[in-house]
């Protein structure tokens, strides 16, 4: 069985964000065909969680080391001494990176989860490697800096940008697999990555809720729902911005609406934007879902940035509640709008979407049955497995058959010589 070295910039556990699902579950499909070493700093509170992870883990080794670079202004003049984007210094540790150093060697494949572990390639590598683009991420911070705000943040989020675009094309052009998903592809082909060397790739919700019951209009009561993590700025941005901008007029029409926001240790703006709002609860980390979603009539993914698929959308999708988003939120996804999702460009419409979805039981079943078959065709981690898989033999296939006619080479110049 190969070797194969997963580094990621954090622990894959709880799996409790899009990023993080997908690592784990990837963890746990390269296991199948693979001997699968992890390597990852830990940071926050990843230590809490290790034991609980190593416990139930693929992996037939761990390797970790505590990082603790907070995302400050001191941590960005770091990055621009070091000359790597901030969230690379922030994942960065030159004791783990002699440890990859120190292992590597004995591995058929170093695959590096995001690019913010870039910096742990060893140059030396000569086994293959693939990159896991996650995320566009100079994309996301592109869009920060195109939003309304403190004009010093939004010309720190360009610059940023920038950095990061280089750092994601850098470690594309190095790689010999690079997985992303289909609206990041285009990106890199302009910096000059063989769409031959591109693999699609998803983040994918929990489609085991497919084999769930299907929800009912009448069951449900006229409360909205949304969950994700309440401290990563995108989501703390778009909900702010439906709190003030989409909430008050959605009350205008009903004053006994609900909304239940899920997510572990929220912002503080969150918390004093819901405080003059009795209707609106912080509901914090929920074991069960379940208990949110039998019960809620509408899901609502109000993003202005990010990149990639949203799996907070996905899994609504899956368990079949409507779901109003933005473009930004609906990324990635093959949706007609009005029967997969409703779209809305603006709070105007975002507004006029849900009060509809609260009142129309014939459009919110079409949502619910679309929806869901959607999941069941497109998006499933059974199929998007296959082809990773797919993928990596190829790969190896094409490197063993470039080394072979190497060594062929060599073989004929020495007779010569």
């Amino acid at each position: 069985m190969k070797k194969l070295l997963f580094i990621t910039p954090e622990l894959p556990y709880p799996p409790q964000s899009g990023g993080k699902v997908k690592s784990l579950k990837l963890l746990e499909a390269l296991a199948e065909r693979y001997e699968v070493t992890l390597v990852s700093p830990l940071k926050l509170d990843d230590a809490d969680y290790r034991p609980a992870f190593e416990k139930q883990s693929p992996c037939v080794q761990h390797v970790h080391r505590r990082i603790d670079v907070s995302r400050s202004a001191k941590s960005l003049l770091g990055s621009y001494l070091r000359g790597t984007p901030l969230n690379v210094h922030r994942s960065y540790d030159a004791a783990l990176a002699q440890q990859v150093r120190r292992l590597a060697p004995s591995h058929d494949v170093i695959f590096l989860d995001h690019y913010e572990v870039s910096a742990y390639l060893p140059d030396n590598y000569r086994g293959m490697v693939v990159y896991h683009a996650h995320n566009a991420y100079h994309q996301i911070w592109d869009r920060y800096a195109r939003l309304p705000g403190n004009p010093a943040f939004r010309i720190a989020a360009l610059l940023e940008s920038r950095r990061v675009r280089r750092a994601e094309e850098k470690i594309a052009h190095r790689a010999d697999l690079v997985f992303a998903s289909p609206n990041d592809t285009e990106t890199l082909v302009e910096s000059g990555i063989s769409p031959s060397k591109i693999s699609h790739t998803y983040h994918l919700g929990d489609d085991s809720q497919l084999r769930l019951p299907q929800l009912e209009f009448s069951a449900t009561r006229k409360k909205l729902m949304y969950v994700g993590l309440l401290g990563w700025e995108a989501n703390v941005v778009g909900l702010l911005w439906f709190i003030e901008s989409v909430w008050p007029r959605l009350l205008q029409e009903h004053p006994d609406l609900e909304f239940d926001i899920v997510g572990k240790n929220p912002d503080q703006r969150l918390i004093d934007a819901v405080a003059i709002y009795p209707n609106i609860r912080l509901r914090g980390f929920v074991e069960d879902l379940q208990e949110i979603y039998r019960d809620s009539r509408v899901s609502i993914a109000p993003l202005l940035f990010g990149s990639g698929m949203k799996v907070k959308v996905l899994d609504a999708m899956a368990r079949g509640i409507p779901t109003v988003t933005t473009p930004v939120g609906a990324e990635g996804v093959d949706y007609a709008n009005n029967r997969h999702l409703s779209v809305a460009t603006n709070a105007d419409d975002m507004a006029l979407a849900t009060l509809q979805l609260l009142v129309d039981e014939t459009l919110w079943n079409r949502m619910r049955d679309e929806s869901r078959r959607l999941i069941g065709e497109r998006y499933t981690w059974r199929q998007l497995f296959s082809s990773m898989h797919d993928a990596l033999d190829n790969v190896f296939l094409e490197k063993h058959a470039k080394e072979l006619s190497n060594n062929r080479c060599s073989s004929e110049m020495l007779q010569h010589a």
